[in-house]
């Protein structure tokens, strides 16, 4: 069962959620850079996990990225692209998660998935809205926006959607509560496009040290040197793991 719909205003974000699935735990779904919602399926990565959707196990609503707007426009200083990030993630959150609450049955934990950027969305949204996303599942994804050609001045916001930054200052109640709540899975494999240009592998085994160092519930899970920066990758990574949460 696969359905297609926009949700948002144009007078701020307006994308698709493509629905994949008629029952199971609800998983967002974060394309890699610059996707779209229907990258998920035209990319095999909804077959590779069609006995979990045929069995009501899971249901998968992929959702359209702003990164050509956002990260990835690389004529925009650092902090800008930040806030209008900021403006993609309010998307999700009030427009994407009330529809999957009412479709899904009522109020309930929701993970998220994405490979590449989508991975870093995926953890980023987890950490900062863990009352609502507490698991995340994250393939191949690089973690500290700093990196990404970026210039200009640092603000608030570029600082807030940086985890690589903010996972390292956390302390307090709010650390002790993202302890007892959430969980990131960080897969990456050691293959072609890994380290050069994505810089995957060195950013994902730094951020599980952050949050290693923090206490924050983690597993990393390194493949192999056969094992490139792909679709065919992700589709083995999504198939082994998104069981062990269905």
């Amino acid at each position: 069962m696969t359905r297609t719909l926009e949700l948002g205003s144009p007078d701020r974000f307006r994308g698709q959620v493509v629905v994949h699935g008629h029952w199971g735990r609800p998983v967002v779904v974060f394309p890699s850079e610059s996707g779209r919602a229907h990258d998920f399926e035209n990319n095999g990565m909804v077959e590779a996990v069609r006995s979990l959707l045929d069995a009501g196990r899971v249901k998968l609503y992929c959702v359209d990225s702003a990164d050509s707007a956002t990260w990835s426009d690389r004529s925009v200083p650092l902090e800008r692209r930040a806030q209008l990030h900021d403006d993609y993630e309010r998307w999700v959150l009030d427009e994407v998660v009330p529809f999957v609450h009412g479709d899904s049955g009522g109020l309930q934990p929701v993970m998220t998935v994405g490979c590449s950027l989508g991975a870093y969305h995926a953890a980023n949204i987890a950490l900062r809205h863990a009352h609502v996303f507490p698991e995340a599942l994250c393939m191949s994804g690089s973690y500290d926006p700093s990196e990404w050609n970026a210039w200009g001045d640092r603000g608030d916001a570029s600082y807030f959607h940086n985890p690589m930054q903010y996972v390292a200052n956390l302390h307090g109640d709010h650390l002790d509560w993202l302890r007892q709540t959430v969980h990131l899975t960080l897969v990456v494999g050691q293959g072609s496009w890994e380290v050069d240009p994505t810089r995957a592998l060195p950013s994902t085994r730094a951020f599980a040290g952050v949050l290693a160092d923090k206490g924050i519930p983690h597993d990393l899970d390194v493949w192999g040197h056969d094992v490139p920066h792909d679709w065919e990758s992700w589709r083995r990574q999504l198939a082994h793991h998104l069981p062990r949460f269905c």
